[in-house]
């Protein structure tokens, strides 16, 4: 995929433009729209946990079954390459914009790859304010960054820290948290529904302190 180094002026963008810039959008059967992913490989705090036993990233979903198929891989370098862009940001608002159902996902695989990125996801939730984003992350360095410099995050973007051991607590932080545990102590409800979200929207209220997903 070529970079787009040059700002795409509004008028001009076109769905297809804006997938040759992004990437398409990953389309988990879990959830109840569409989510953005790049590779697990990708992680920057990820890649450390990874070889530490009993952490969640030692045991990674993204890094097995459906997400070694080639066509996804294949989506996920595309999605990789596009970051290069400027135009990143605007192409995935035209891509978010277009969807019916409002409540995205950032990062079914992959996390945070910059301060720049996060940034960037701000200002996309900024401007589609009839959406409901959560991201899930681990860089919590970064969400500390962005806190400390410009204060709250959008009210449509539930910015969830990941607790990095398996039936570990939750991290150390005051906004929205999630965890992974190995007994009844779950809370998502999608276990017991088929694997599915169906109905329930916690991931993305703010309402919700944390979330316990069940190991799989």
């Amino acid at each position: 995929m070529q970079t787009m180094l040059f700002a795409v002026p509004e008028s001009r963008w076109t769905v297809r433009l804006a997938e040759s810039i992004a990437g398409t959008l990953g389309n988990p059967s879990k959830l109840p729209g569409k989510a953005y992913g790049i590779s697990a490989k990708l992680c920057n705090i990820g890649a450390k946990l990874a070889v530490i036993p009993g952490s969640i990233c030692a045991e990674c979903y993204a890094m097995r079954d459906n997400y070694n198929y080639p066509s996804v891989k294949i989506g996920h370098d595309r999605r990789a390459a596009g970051l290069n862009s400027v135009s990143w940001r605007d192409a995935m608002v035209k891509l978010i914009s277009r969807l019916d159902e409002p409540h995205f996902r950032w990062f079914d695989s992959g996390d945070i790859q910059s301060f720049q990125m996060l940034l960037d996801i701000v200002y996309i939730a900024e401007q589609l304010p009839e959406f409901r984003f959560w991201l899930p992350t681990r860089e919590k360095k970064l969400v500390l960054q962005y806190q400390t410099n410009f204060g709250s995050f959008p009210d449509n973007l539930v910015v969830r820290l990941s607790a990095a051991m398996i039936d570990g607590n939750a991290p150390d932080y005051a906004g929205n948290t999630s965890t992974v545990v190995t007994t009844t102590a779950y809370t998502c409800a999608a276990p017991d529904q088929d694997g599915k979200c169906k109905d329930c929207r916690d991931c993305w209220d703010p309402e919700i302190k944390n979330v316990a997903y069940l190991k799989h």
